[in-house]
């Protein structure tokens, strides 16, 4: 997979964008309309902070016309799109690297198409360089908006 340059949102402040769902959810459909397969974004972030949020306005975005649904007791649901296959992985519920053979995580990530990945810290060494990483925040004391880092 290709590097991908640092997507800072307008607006930012040094690279620190706090947004509320609807802001997040336009700049999810603004990133998916961008991307060119193939691609690996992980989405990082608290549980409930918004990463399958995000995913489905990526989604969007990029033209999965399917309802988006979160992966985390299927692991990994698979899209189509004009563009290429979208495959959400969601790894909350992996122990180790070693099982991401069982969902077919090489042949994934050869594959040419958008693969979104929640909780990407548990695919360890197995995680390719030149992904796209984003994190979500909770905003202290503001439980309306999310801080978003992205590249």
């Amino acid at each position: 997979m290709s590097a991908h340059r640092h997507i800072v949102p307008p607006r930012a402040d040094e690279g620190h964008l706090k947004l509320t769902e609807t802001e997040l959810r336009h700049w999810g459909e603004e990133l998916g309309r961008s991307i060119t397969p193939p691609l690996l974004v992980t989405l990082t972030g608290e549980l409930g902070v918004g990463k399958t949020t995000l995913a489905q306005s990526i989604c969007l975005g990029y033209g999965v016309r399917d309802e988006v649904t979160s992966p985390t007791y299927a692991l990994v649901q698979e899209y189509s799109a004009p563009r290429s296959t979208v495959f959400h992985i969601d790894l909350f519920r992996v122990d180790s690297p070693d099982q991401l053979t069982n969902l077919g995580w090489d042949e994934i990530i050869a594959f040419r198409a958008l693969v979104l990945v929640e909780w990407p810290e548990r695919a360890g060494p197995r995680l390719p360089e030149g992904h796209l990483p984003i994190d979500l925040d909770y905003v202290s004391g503001d439980p309306a908006r999310r801080i978003l880092l992205a590249g």
